[in-house]
């Protein structure tokens, strides 16, 4: 029998048995874009047109961290039922 995985939003904390929708934590309603070419992080609903650390134009890529070996201390308790 495999482990079942519990995918958990970083920002808010949620946890669910099911990968997000579109990586969107139904929750907080929010995603983690990362910049490829400096590596500035933004938390938004969106992705963001330019970087405002280097200015590169669409140039983010989504780091939402909600996998399943995520082992955060702040929800390491977390219980889905």
């Amino acid at each position: 029998m495999k482990d079942k995985k519990t995918w958990i939003c970083t920002n808010c904390g949620y946890a669910s048995s099911n990968r997000f929708n579109k990586d969107i934590c139904p929750k907080c309603g929010l995603t983690f874009w990362q910049c490829i070419s400096c590596g500035y992080t933004v938390i938004d609903s969106i992705k963001p047109l330019f970087c405002q650390e280097c200015g590169e134009k669409l140039n983010f890529v989504n780091i939402t961290c909600y996998i399943p070996e995520w082992n955060g201390p702040e929800y390491a308790e977390t219980d889905l039922s």
